[in-house]
This record gives C-alpha cells, structure tokens and sequence, in this order.
C-alpha cells in the first residue's frame, strides 16, 4: 500500500512537473498570443480627458474668453440590465434629478440592451449634476448601490462673459472646440491643449483597475486690447447704427462701420470693431443678419435692381427663404472683421502718402503753390476737383487742408510712376501686414505696378481712387508717416502664459522698416493738424473739445462710377504735438440721402470716441473750452462707459528733381514763394465764400448754385451727385481689382 501511495504520489508530482513545464514553455514562446485572448474575453475601457482650453484676455487682466467645465450624462445600458433590481431605482433618480422622460430610456434599453454609450443629456454644470453624483459615489453618505449603469463624461464649452464685445477681435470655437475667426483661429495651437487618457479593464463585478495619463490644457493669451477702449467704440458705433438705420432704406446705418484704435509707437490695437456686431455665445442669431447686405450661395454681394442701389438688405423674409448654403454665407459676411477683411478705395485719406512720396523723394520741397481751377486735364480726361469753382492758388499745405485733387494731380506728376508705386510698396499698399488675427485681406494685385500705370492712373491714385487697402494697411502705414517713419507690425497679443500663470513669450513691438524720414514725418503732422484745426479744415468737426488732433477726412466712389454709393473715413492722431494714439474711421455707404458729403458722419464718429477716450488715457486737455464744449462735456459725463481723468516746421531746402516722368503741365502752375503766398492768401479770404453768397435750400441746408441748380456742401461748396472721377476703364488692375474696387463690402 506504501508502495503504491509512493508511485500515486510521484505521478502526481510528476504530473504538476509537466503542466509548470508547459506554462514556462508557453509564457515564454506563446504569453502575448494567450495574454491577448484573456483580454479579448474582458471588457476595455478608455476614456478620453478633454483638455482645458486657454483663456483671452484683454490688457488690463479682463477675461474675454474661458472654458467652462461641463458633463455629458451617460447611460451603459448592459450595466444596467444586468440586473434587474437596478432598473426601476435608476429610472426614478433619472426623471427626479433629470426631468427626463423613463419611457423614453425603457424603450431605448429594449431596443439596445448591449449598448454601452448613450448620453441622455448634454453640457450639465457641474451645480446640475452634484446631488445625482453622491447617489454613484462609493463612500459618500447617499450612495445607492442600486443605482447603476450611469456616469459622467467631462468635457469644457466655451464662455465669452461680454456677449458680443470684440467679438471681430475674439472669433468664437465650434462645438469640437476648433477655433474659427479672430484670435480663436489664429492662436488656435496655442490656446488648445493635449487631450489625456484614462484606460483599464473592468471585470465581471465592474471593478476596473485604470491608468491616467492627465490632459495638458492650452496656453492663454493675453491681448493689446484695452476693453474699456473697446467698449467706447463699441458703444458710439452702435449709437451711430441706431440713430441712421432705416434711414433712406430699409437696412442697417451702412453696409460696414470699422473703427481701429492704434498705439502710435508700438503698433499694438488697442481696440478694433465693426458694426453689425454678433453675440459670441450664440453666434448663429439670424436676427443680427436683418439689415445687412445679402450675399448669394457663392459669397458674392446681390446686387440691387438699379445702380444707385448699395445692395439687397436681409429681412426676416429673406432669411425664412435662405437655403442652408445662402445662410452659411450670409453668417460669414457676419463673422468677417470688416477692419482686417474688407479692401475699399481709400480715396483722400491717401493724400497724406502722396505728399510724403514728394517730400521724401526730392520731388517737391513743401514750398509748392499750384493752381486749381476746379479740374485737370490728364490724359482723355478732365479729372474734376471737390470744388468745381476751382480752389485758386493752392499750396502743399492748403492742398491737403482743403482735400484738392487739382494738387495732388501736379504732385503726381513730379513724382512719376516708378518712384510712386515703389512708395506704394513701401507704405505697404498691396501687401498683407501680418497682423495676428486670421481673416486678413490680400491686396496684392488690388494696386498699380509702375509697367501698368498710366497717367490717369496716377492722377486718380494721388486722392486715393484706382486702388485697393484695407483698414489696417492704411492705420499701419498712417503710424509710419506721424511716428517718424517707423512701420510697426500690427499685432493683437502682447504675452502668451501657460495654465500656471507663467510667461512662455512676450511679443514686443516690431519695426519692420523706415517708410519716411523725420524730417517728412513733422511736415506731414504739420499737414494733417491744418486739416483739423484749420481755418478751412475739411476735418474740424473731428475735434474733441479741449485737444489738439490731426487727421485726414477721405471720400471715395465706388463702382460703377455715378451709382452716387460712397465709403466716407476720417484717419487721425491725438495730440497733435506728439501722437500717441491712432484711430480709423471708415463708413461704407452710410445710410443716407447724399452719400457724397456724409464725410461728416466719420468725423463726428470720431470726436464722440476721442472725447470720451482721451481722458481715459490720461492725455491732458491743452485748449481753452468753450461754454458749448463744456456742456457738451458735461452731458458726455453721464453717458460715459469708463471715468474722466483730468490731467517750429523744418525750413524748406532746394527744390528737387521732377521725378520719373515729369510732366510739363505741373510746371505751368508753379509760382515763386512770395507770389505763391500772397495769392493763396487772397484767394483764401474770396473764394473760400463763393458758394456761402448763394442761396440756401430750406430742407437739406445746402447752397443751391444759381447756375445749375446743384445742392452744395455748406462745409466745403462740393456739389452734390457731382462726379469727381471719369467713368473710365483702368488697364493696369486686373478685372477682380476692379471689381473689389467698386464693392468695399463684398
């Protein structure tokens, strides 16, 4: 018997000897094969962990954009099922926590009693689902073990706590939280961080033993924006559009409103919008479409029934007929920054460039006077001035003081094409100037290269017409020419600092080149001062009360000429002595009777945001009030968004070369200086009041001409409908130039 327990037990060993052999043997040559079919037969769980993506903020600290934490509640129908002691504890605490309907989810889990991913409910903060989670949560004083089948799925929605402040500026992100427009879309790598991921095996009991790897969440930006800036912007553009909507039709206050604010010295926005404006939180409201242009499924502006029309306005009609194609377009010509987007003819706030192009090239010296008869001859052509009577004797500084074509036509002609497309390229006219903001214009091919320029060309590009910008182009190479002649880049953000708070880059200025001498810079501020606080000033009604600005207005046609459709702009500085501050103005076809003299609107537009924002930026008042100014002062005060804080020209050298391609009829209007000086001044005190000895039309409070009968400007004696520009055919911009040239807001 001991025997045979013997041999029992050494077959036994033997036995387990063999098997251990057979393991080693199959771990060793076979494990992964065998570990992959255990786990085949398990449950595997993987969860991604949304990152947090970066806040926007302005440059005091305000936030303009953060991710808010939310959850998706999630139902595992196979959980649930498992046992059926689970179900109707489960469905009460659904519909009591929830509001949700049980017979909804009994019908789902019949048809789908394997599914394991169904979510019953989207975005809940995390106030919505804090009760139902202690009910799910081991250890916690309301744990229901038989509620099952139920958990949470994180993720972030994006929060713009200003609604639609900035919103040109910001952009806004889809639900996949990619960016689109604005900062989201430019800085979208920046902002976004790294998802992580959770993953393990549960087993039959649901006991799951995980591993994490953690999100990354994304970098913040911090923006050159000043939202107190933005919103006094903001808030006069939006005061203008209420005041002009349904004017004359039945649309919006124009087609387009932009106003950039632009740190002379830095190149840094301080604030940028344009009107209509959309609600980042909801940026699919059909109702911020009423009143704007419409656009077909392509993109393209419907044009109206005549010439004289500014387009097709958008009803609620309208958008009830919009296929889904037409809607999507008319939303992006909604989402569009019309500051950095749109390009128009820029028409005289240009002049200041052309007289910069003269001094800085040798072909005038400042000291020019020149005669205007109310029109030139170039070409086929006779290119009218503004003032059809003609501005007399008209010198460099008068030219663009009174805004005279006639002047800027003979400074043309000293300068000739190649020099004045190569300063073209210079200012930047043509080129993108890279600002951080996604969505920029390209203008190239919108200008005149020297081979393509004619002499009409040129005549009609010394005053801004024949050619494209957009409006950071144009307050870019503006800075340049009042800075000293240093061109910055245009730029949005200042710093970039990652979850902890801590800068990871400063962006500082960045001078990309020298468009002007100082020398140049300090007669072309001279210049532009007159223009505003002149006596003959086409741009004094910009002028807030107590400071000292320059500027330029500007008025330009559009295509086809002789539709009477208009963009109106003023570009200027404060203070004159030492600019500190830019701001841009441009008005796309304002909504009134006479487009043509609305300049007015841009400047006024103007003074109400300067007067209201350059005692915010502690810029002293350095002019004496009067008593209207001051009570003017006194009703802004209560309407005010942000607090009141109260706090020699180089002589002329030797006269330069004529240029490229000089042409004679520019010498048979120049003068000596003493000549010059005493004529511009008679002809400042006889014919600056030729058109105020006419009579006045009682309901528009124009001068009506005796001769024809046209209604003239009681600012500068411009006739009304009276065409500038011949209606000719430019041969150097290409076709969609020309195109583009006529529809600023497309």
């Amino acid at each position: 018997m001991k025997k045979k327990l013997v041999v029992l037990f050494i077959l036994v060993l033997l036995a387990f000897v063999g098997l251990g052999a057979r393991l080693i043997h199959i771990t060793m040559n076979n494990g992964e094969e065998y570990e992959k079919q255990v786990l085949s037969q398990q449950q595997y769980d993987s969860t991604t962990l949304p990152f947090r993506r970066g806040e926007i903020l302005d440059a005091n600290g305000t936030i303009l954009a953060y991710s808010e934490k939310v959850y998706n509640l999630v139902l595992d129908a196979k959980l649930l099922l498992r046992d059926e002691k689970y179900l109707e504890p489960t469905l009460k605490a659904l519909v009591t926590y929830f509001k949700l309907d049980a017979s909804e989810i009994r019908s789902y889990l019949s048809d789908h009693p394997t599914s394991q991913y169904y979510v019953l409910a989207k975005k809940l903060s995390y106030d919505q689902i804090a009760d139902f989670q202690e009910l799910i949560t081991l250890g916690s004083e309301k744990y229901d073990e038989n509620i099952q089948g139920i958990w949470f799925e994180s993720g972030y929605i994006r929060k713009y706590p200003n609604n639609s402040m900035a919103c040109d500026v910001i952009g806004f992100t889809t639900g996949d939280n990619y960016g689109m427009y604005g900062l989201e879309e430019y800085y979208n790598d920046v902002l976004s961080g790294t998802a992580g991921r959770e993953y393990g095996y549960l087993d039959d009991d649901s006991k799951l033993e995980r591993t994490t790897i953690p999100a990354t969440d994304g970098d913040s930006i911090v923006t050159t924006i000043d939202g107190n800036l933005q919103n006094i912007v903001e808030k006069y553009l939006q005061e203008f559009n209420d005041e002009y909507s349904n004017n004359v039709r039945e649309a919006n206050g124009a087609n387009n409103v932009g106003c950039i604010m632009m740190d002379v010295n830095s190149g840094e926005i301080l604030a940028m919008a344009s009107y209509p404006f959309y609600d980042l939180n909801n940026p699919r409201d059909t109702s911020r479409l009423i009143g704007m242009p419409s656009v077909d499924e392509k993109g393209n502006k419907v044009k109206g029934e005549s010439v004289f029309d500014s387009g097709v306005y958008i009803t609620q009609e309208m958008i009830d007929g919009f296929t889904d194609e037409q809607l999507y377009q008319n939303y992006n010509a909604l989402w569009k920054n019309f500051c950095i987007s749109d390009t128009y003819e820029p028409g005289s706030v240009a002049k200041p460039f052309t007289v910069a192009t003269g001094l800085e090239s040798g072909s005038i010296t400042g000291n020019e006077v020149y005669s205007c008869p109310g029109f030139l001859h170039v070409g086929d052509y006779d290119i009218k001035c503004h003032n059809r009577n003609g501005d007399g004797y008209v010198s460099v500084e008068r030219g663009i003081e009174i805004s005279c074509n006639v002047a800027m036509m003979y400074i043309g002609q000293s300068i000739g094409v190649n020099t004045f497309s190569e300063f073209q390229r210079i200012f930047g006219f043509g080129l993108k100037t890279n600002i951080d903001l996604a969505g920029e214009a390209r203008t190239e091919g919108l200008t005149y290269s020297a081979s393509d320029m004619g002499p009409t060309d040129l005549a009609v590009n010394t005053f801004g017409q024949g050619f494209n910008v957009d409006m950071i182009e144009m307050i870019s190479a503006y800075c340049s020419l009042i800075n000293g002649g240093y061109f910055y880049e245009p730029h949005v953000v200042k710093k970039i600092v990652n979850s902890s708070g801590a800068t990871v880059k400063n962006i500082e200025p960045r001078i990309l080149r020298q468009t002007v001498s100082q020398s140049t810079s300090d007669k072309i501020r001279q210049y532009c001062e007159a223009v505003v606080m002149g006596d003959e000033g086409t741009g004094r009604t910009a002028r807030p009360a107590g400071y000292r600005i320059i500027g330029k207005t500007g008025t330009a046609q559009t295509l086809p000429r002789g539709n009477r459709q208009y963009v109106v702009s003023f570009m200027g500085a404060a203070p004159a002595d030492n600019p500190k501050v830019a701001i841009y103005v441009v008005i796309d076809r304002p909504n009134v009777l006479i487009q043509e003299t609305a300049t007015r609107l841009a400047t006024v537009l103007v003074k109400k945001i300067l007067t209201e924002a350059l005692p915010y930026m502690n810029v002293p008042m350095t002019e004496e009030l009067s008593e209207k100014e001051i009570q003017e002062l006194e009703e802004l005060r209560e309407k005010m968004v942000t607090p009141a804080i109260v706090e020699n020209p180089d002589a002329a050298g030797t006269e330069g070369s004529s240029g490229d391609e000089s042409s004679s009829e520019g010498s048979s209007s120049m003068l000596t200086p003493e000549e010059a000086k005493a004529l511009e001044a008679a002809e400042k005190s006889s014919k600056s009041s030729i058109w105020q000895a006419f009579d006045v039309d009682p309901q528009t409070g124009y001068y009506i001409d005796p001769e024809t009968g046209d209604l003239l400007d009681p600012n500068n004696g411009s006739p009304t409908g009276y065409e500038v520009l011949p209606d000719f055919d430019g041969t150097g911009v290409s076709e969609s130039a020309a195109a583009a040239s006529g529809s600023s807001a497309q």
